[in-house]
């Protein structure tokens, strides 16, 4: 908790001293306030993502005793549903905030990809060596550079696969199964390594392909398997193999950011990682070792829930090795050194 506090602490300290991120500006500087500010996320609220966007909106309603008022828009419809979009409308300003999956800004952000690497985080610890440490500051600083300025690390979570068919024990078990992924090429190299048939696609549009049989399976936390109900949409076997997980970011447009007074500017980064803490606790809520709630219910509901042993896990890893190295380079090999050896030292 020491470390936790004293990253955020620096984080803050780091941010307000930035004049790229337009904190060292006067107060002079500040632009008009707009009557609302257009806040974008892929999930709704039912989910601990779309939770989190609109917790973020109240805490700086509150804050700012309503100077700054921000509408959530839930199902990435700022961007017609097209969730790969988030971070470029981000960017040049037609979203003003954003509470974004590190896999939806890849395309756009190469190094974000890093979270998308298969089997490189064991555990949960291994993602926070990565977020809250040296590795965060640095993916925190690229954002920064391309007109945006996140503010806070979420998680949507570990991502586990679930499929119409039969259990997920093997690679060869995956082999020919139509898989819903996202629009990123590093999840369909993954998926390809497997044998797998992975299907692009949006998740507005996941939900009916599955329904009807036009996919097989999908991967994506715990929490949103629950919260969507996918249990029935044929989702009966559910694999916890973990292969990669999920950060969420926290974020503002810079000029949006730069039109706000330094106090304001403040206010909405305190209501940013406050938000983030309460999203984080929702996120995994129930899929611990201490408190398996949400584990139970899932099974409840009918669905046959795998759970990997040490070598059936290593057996994916060795599968996908080669994606692996082929992405660490493309991502940066520095980038992904350093991302190791502070996982290694967790």
């Amino acid at each position: 908790m020491k470390t936790r506090r004293w990253l955020t602490t620096a984080l803050f300290a780091a941010l307000l001293g930035t004049t790229l991120l337009g904190l060292g500006k006067p107060a002079a500087a500040a632009g008009p306030y707009k009557d609302e500010y257009k806040l974008s996320t892929v999930l709704g609220e039912a989910f601990p993502w779309g939770w989190g966007a609109k917790r973020w909106a109240e805490l700086v309603d509150e804050k700012t005793q309503g100077r700054i008022k921000i509408k959530v828009y839930p199902g990435a419809s700022l961007v017609s549903g097209d969730q790969t979009k988030e971070f470029t409308a981000l960017r040049q300003g037609v979203i003003d905030m954003a509470v974004g999956s590190t896999i939806n800004w890849s395309p756009q952000v190469k190094e974000l990809n890093l979270f998308a690497l298969p089997f490189l985080m064991p555990d949960q610890r291994a993602l926070e060596a990565l977020t809250q440490g040296r590795v965060g500051k640095k993916l925190f600083d690229t954002l920064a550079e391309r007109d945006v300025v996140p503010l806070a690390w979420g998680e949507n979570g570990f991502r586990e696969i679930s499929n119409s068919k039969h259990p997920i024990h093997t690679p060869k078990d995956l082999v020919g199964l139509k898989i819903r992924v996202v629009g990123s090429p590093l999840f369909l190299a993954t998926f390809n390594a497997l044998g797998a048939n992975p299907t692009q696609m949006s998740w507005a549009d996941a939900l009916p392909a599955m329904a009807t049989g036009a996919v097989d399976g999908q991967e994506n936390p715990l929490a949103v398997f629950n919260a969507a109900k996918l249990h029935t949409v044929g989702q009966k076997y559910l694999t916890l193999w973990g292969y990669v997980a999920d950060p969420l970011i926290f974020a503002v447009n810079k000029t949006v950011w730069n039109s706000w007074t330094p106090q304001d500017r403040q206010l909405v980064l305190e209501a940013a990682q406050q938000a983030a803490r309460e999203e984080i606790a929702r996120a995994r809520a129930g899929i611990t070792a201490e408190d398996d709630s949400l584990l139970k219910e899932i099974a409840a509901n009918g669905v046959e829930i795998v759970h990997l042993t040490p070598a059936e896990r290593d057996a994916f890893r060795q599968a996908t090795a080669g994606v692996y190295k082929e992405w660490a380079d493309k991502i940066g090999a520095d980038l992904v050194k350093q991302a190791e050896e502070d996982i290694g030292k967790r």
